[in-house]
């Protein structure tokens, strides 16, 4: 065979720890492949338990009231 007709094809050249026979395909942890899921849920509770708490703590009215102000009464109602 001649010189021409025969292939001079190289090996690629792989980075270290990068060869072919030696790579493993690795599973992406549960953290990495559910991180939105996981933010969103922790932001979901958080935000209910700011709502539970701010709606069910009785607060004081404080201050006074105009003159000729009946409690429990609306606008409506006092023009009957």
């Amino acid at each position: 065979m001649s010189a021409k007709n025969r292939n001079t094809k190289q090996k690629p050249v792989y980075p270290i720890g990068k060869q072919p026979g030696k790579q493993t395909e690795n599973e992406p942890d549960f953290y990495t492949k559910h991180k939105s899921t996981l933010w969103t849920a922790i932001v979901l509770i958080v935000l209910t338990i700011f709502f539970i708490i701010n709606n069910t703590r009785e607060v004081p009215d404080q201050g006074s009231y105009p003159p000729n102000y009946l409690k429990g009464k609306t606008a409506n109602e006092t023009s009957d």
